[in-house]
């Protein structure tokens, strides 16, 4: 066999499909949309490397307070920013105020001109928000003119809500290298490379295989359309005098075609998508459409992969084929399928993922190339097993209603099409649920406690200096959505001089907020307490001994404390202040933040004036949850009392960022696939009841009637949809339990998110159906009968 006689019959074969009436290029364009998909979907993925890679360059590029020591002087070059970050609703919004020093102060990326005092320049998304009604809170609390708006290069996405503000008198309030600094560059001056945590890199590698997996079945799948009237065609050319490999390989060709034609619009919808992806938000992440450029290495990886992978499938798939002149022997019994073999492919799997089971995160990385080709082969598996699984099945059903019965024997004559039609819903919701079993099992290791008390308390203000806690409490309490406010002052005082000097905790508060940390015998404004953990508490040792370790200093009466009023030593100027005979005795409880303070209550009335330099106010709100906008009053006011410090809003559990990253990741990926899997299951549906479309004629010609071939092919749709959704969970549940034992995890099924995974998967295979339903009524027609 030549080289030459090869490219002919591939020749051949494509100009079939292009040149063979309208079944060669109605198959070729199905075939086509079925690759394009795929395609699309495997050129993003390619292109997700690139797209995070440059979100991260330019966060760094645009990195300027960095918490270092502030070293730089005022210069002709340097810049004073402040970080004025909000929030409006759950959405962070990045803010900075900036007062250049200098003609030559550098200018932030993507930013052309620095705004003036009472101007601003943002993103366009914050643009469009703030001139919008849903802006009109947000507006209040960035009052300042527009006067342009932030280019691409200073931006990590196009959704990305952002701010640079004119400010003036900067310096006065501290250069600390955190809140506010000074710079000559943007950038990051000290980049390091984080440690990964292994758990972390093979929830991203099993991540891309799941996500993947199913768009490489759907391929595979879409080369095959139209498989019964190509081969009564191949039978024609038999007849002419072509023998069995030559047809074969002109098969090969049409299938080629196709390929090819898919890659073509598989490129047109992913530039489609591409452009779409920079007016969409997904999870609160956004890119630009130039964030999007596929690896070359990995485009043209696809681009040879594809085509030659239908060449193979088709080749594989006419192996059981006769064809013969007079037609195709396809009509016969065919062989049962073998099952030692496809039960191989998922226990090869679980051999090479074997070797690393209990390693845990303390046993090192773990081995891609063992991870990634054994989560392949396990599943693989459902794709080899479902096929047997539905011929077994269907064989043994039997005895029904006509509509039933319509839909048994077509799945006893083609077992196989129906198991190709949903063998990538199958492999998509094994690996979604391994995927849920993981991140259920090591949630704990990455989502942590806060302590604080959200039932007492939903958010947390800091009073800057220059303001009064008073002040600052009436002004909450008084805005609207806050049911109480709770106001603390909080500092230290030692008992001498010196470093080794002993301390304690000072806590200033009126007696209803002291009554939130400490359980007190009576109050009065002048009243001082002293605060201890009771013993005999139910609370554990541990938290005892954290509490007793935050005091040194035993108050007793007419002892003498020294508050200090400021961090400079060389400007300290100590007040002495004496626990007066009147002291009486409390006992700690929790405070909102959950913590247990021990030291010294003091009421206002008590408190010397001169001290008051040395604390810091802290004040805990309360919030009327049935408002919606509660904390944006809430943020509106604490904007007014400090510009540059974010109210904290509280939260039971903090999870870990990269964590979240991945998790927001698979969400995405996951709704991509969704989306493929919809569009794939309906593009094969049609190419089904196109094949079928003379023999709903002949059916409906002959009296049956249209709602028992509706139901019939409902049923054809349901019965391997349930077998393969049982086979899925059975997979993903011994792959996740895989896995979680991989990372030293207790095994546990997440059972919620099993039954999510199948109904999900189940609603989408019903919405294909019902979207299916059109286009059968149409095709039932007598004179679908018609012929040329």
């Amino acid at each position: 066999m030549t080289l030459r006689q090869w490219w002919r019959d591939l020749a051949m074969g494509v100009r079939f499909a292009f040149a063979g009436g309208r079944e060669g290029w109605v198959r070729a364009l199905l075939t086509a949309v079925g690759v394009g998909l795929g395609v699309a979907l495997l050129l993003l993925t390619t292109a997700l490397p690139s797209a995070l890679a440059v979100r991260h360059e330019r966060g760094d590029a645009r990195a300027d307070i960095t918490y270092n020591e502030p070293t730089l002087k005022k210069a002709d070059n340097t810049l004073l920013i402040a970080n004025a970050s909000t929030t409006f609703r759950d959405t962070d919004i990045r803010g900075r105020e900036v007062q250049p020093e200098g003609a030559r102060a550098p200018l932030p990326p993507g930013v052309g001109k620095f705004p003036a005092v009472g101007e601003m320049v943002t993103s366009p998304a914050l643009k469009s928000l703030l001139e919008s009604d849903d802006g009109k809170l947000l507006r209040e609390r960035l009052p300042d003119r527009i006067v342009g708006t932030i280019g691409e290069s200073g931006l990590i996405g196009s959704h990305e809500l952002a701010f640079y503000r004119g400010a003036d008198g900067l310096a006065a309030q501290g250069v600390d290298g955190a809140r506010l600094t000074r710079i000559d560059r943007f950038g990051n001056p000290n980049p390091t490379e984080s440690q990964s945590d292994p758990v972390l890199v093979l929830l991203v590698l099993v991540v891309f295989v799941v996500l993947l997996m199913p768009v490489a079945v759907f391929i595979t799948a879409a080369v095959r359309f139209g498989g019964e009237r190509r081969d009564r065609r191949l039978a024609a050319l038999r007849l002419v005098g072509a023998d069995g490999h030559s047809t074969r390989r002109i098969a090969a060709g049409e299938a080629l075609a196709g390929a090819v034609l898919g890659l073509v619009l598989g490129t047109v919808f992913f530039l489609i998508g591409r452009h779409i992806a920079g007016s969409i938000e997904v999870f609160g992440q956004s890119v630009f459409p130039s964030y999007l450029n596929p690896s070359p290495l990995l485009a043209l990886l696809v681009a040879v992969a594809v085509p030659a992978a239908a060449v193979l499938v088709t080749l594989l798939a006419l192996r059981g084929v006769v064809i013969e002149p007079l037609g195709v022997v396809r009509t016969a019994r065919p062989a049962r399928r073998r099952l030692w073999w496809r039960l191989l492919v998922p226990l090869a799997g679980l051999a090479m993922l074997y070797p690393m089971i209990g390693q845990g995160r303390d046993g090192g990385d773990f081995n891609q190339y063992l991870v990634t080709g054994g989560v392949i082969l396990l599943l693989v598996g459902v794709t080899a097993l479902l096929p047997w699984i539905v011929e077994a099945v269907v064989a043994r059903l039997g005895a029904g209603g006509l509509s039933w019965q319509l839909a048994v024997r077509r799945l006893q004559l083609s077992s196989g099409t129906a198991a190709r039609m949903v063998n990538g819903i199958a492999v998509a919701v094994a690996g979604a649920i391994a995927l849920q079993m993981l991140f259920a099992g090591t949630d704990s290791d990455y989502t942590k406690s806060t302590g604080h008390d959200v039932s007492r308390a939903q958010m947390q203000v800091s009073v800057p200096e220059g303001k009064t806690l008073a002040a600052a409490a009436k002004e909450l309490a008084e805005t609207k959505g806050v049911r109480r406010a709770y106001a603390f002052n909080e500092g230290f005082v030692n008992d001498g001089p010196g470093d080794n000097a002993g301390w304690a905790r000072v806590t200033v508060a009126d007696c209803a907020s002291l009554r939130e940390v400490a359980k007190l015998p009576s109050c009065r404004d002048g009243d001082v307490f002293t605060s201890h953990v009771a013993p005999g508490t139910d609370e554990d040792s541990a938290s005892r001994q954290n509490a007793d370790d935050e005091s040194t200093v035993a108050a007793r009466p007419g002892k003498k404390l020294w508050f200090e009023t400021s961090e400079d030593t060389e400007k300290q100027s100590p007040v002495v202040w004496t626990v007066p005979k009147t002291v009486k005795q409390a006992q700690s409880i929790a405070d909102p933040t959950g913590y247990r303070r021990v030291g010294i209550l003091i009421t206002p009335g008590a408190f010397p004036a001169k001290a008051a330099a040395g604390v810091r106010g802290e004040i805990y709100l309360r919030l009327d949850d049935s408002l919606p906008d509660a904390r944006e009053y809430v943020r509106n006011t604490a904007a007014r009392i400090n510009p540059l410090e974010e109210p904290m809003t509280w939260v039971s559990v903090k999870r870990n960022n990269e964590y979240s990253t991945i998790r927001t990741g698979l969400f995405v990926g996951a709704a991509c696939v969704l989306a493929l899997i919809g569009a794939s299951l309906l593009v094969s549906q049609l190419e089904q009841l196109r094949e079928r479309k003379k023999l709903l004629s002949a059916l409906v010609a002959f009296g049956t009637r249209r709602r028992t071939l509706s139901l019939s092919v409902l049923w054809q749709t349901a019965i391997p949809i349930t077998l393969g959704l049982l086979l899925a969970s059975v997979v993903g549940l011994t792959l996740g339990a895989v896995l979680m034992r991989m990372t030293d995890t207790t095994v546990r099924v997440d059972w919620p998110s099993v039954l999510s995974m199948t109904g999900v998967a189940a609603g989408v295979v019903l919405v294909v159906t019902l979207l299916s339903l059109p286009p059968l009524l149409r095709l039932m027609r007598p004179d679908g009968l018609r012929t040329e």
